[in-house]
């Protein structure tokens, strides 16, 4: 059975503020004196605990900035929390930062490989699905040259058709894909439909909520980092809609 547990998880980054020096800033300073660029802290999430189980849909809603992303990337495995825990069980897909894993240099035959083997795929699977995903991809001889050629659609429908090949226990989300061009949308469409139907968990990010109670029964809003409302979708969407005040996008 597919779940996934927070235990109180937090996620913090430690950047450094970009600044490059003026050569007047450079002499001001001090030519021998290393210019100060302290570190300062993100807290991306803060204190997150609950549990998704089997069969469950979960629509997560949110400001920017709110934590949305960095949540579904702590379930993908992209983060691994500075504090508390996280349990996933289950195999997963992100539908997010599709390009992730191509190289450019390679063509598009290599990169379907070398994005399935990021997504867990052994090398037998990829053999067996290679040419399925050629086929929905649409892409014909153009997956012989290098992907550096490719353009920003063509570069989508490879992503999208790699991405998607694969038979997800739990299934990550994150806002509409807008995969080429209208043809091929709508194939993106169904076959994005068919894994939600498929998939044990649903976790589902974004800013439509007319969307949102048409595909889970549970919402999660977010808030600066912290979980600000858990429950059914209506609920939690009235609960975020009367505190931002935007009743135009709640679904009737």
């Amino acid at each position: 059975m597919a779940s996934i547990e927070l235990d109180r998880a937090g996620l913090t980054f430690r950047v450094r503020q970009q600044h490059q020096l003026t050569f007047k800033e450079y002499l001001l300073k001090g030519m021998f004196r290393q210019a100060r660029n302290p570190l300062f802290e993100v807290r991306a999430l803060q204190d997150v605990s609950l549990r998704i189980g089997d069969g469950e849909r979960v629509g997560v809603l949110g400001s920017n900035g709110s934590g949305k992303s960095t949540l579904l990337r702590l379930l993908a495995g992209v983060y691994h929390p500075t504090s508390g825990r996280s349990t996933v069980e289950g195999k997963v897909s992100s539908l997010f930062e599709l390009a992730l894993g191509f190289e450019m240099e390679a063509s598009g035959w290599k990169n379907i490989r070398f994005r399935g083997y990021l997504q867990g795929e052994s090398r037998e699977g990829i053999r067996r699905k290679a040419s399925e995903i050629a086929e929905f991809s649409g892409l014909g001889d153009f997956l012989k040259i290098p992907a550096r050629y490719y353009s920003a659609g063509m570069m989508v429908r490879l992503a999208f058709s790699t991405a998607t090949a694969i038979e997800p226990e739990i299934l990550l989300v994150d806002e509409v894909l807008g995969a080429g061009d209208l043809a091929f949308q709508q194939k993106a469409k169904q076959r994005l439909s068919e894994m939600m139907e498929q998939a044990r968990i649903l976790v589902v990010v974004s800013h439509d909520l007319k969307v949102l109670p048409q595909l889970c029964e549970r919402g999660l809003w977010l808030d600066k980092g912290r979980v600000r409302a858990d429950g059914p979708i209506a609920d939690v969407i009235a609960a975020y809609v009367d505190q931002v005040g935007q009743p135009a996008a709640v679904a009737a």
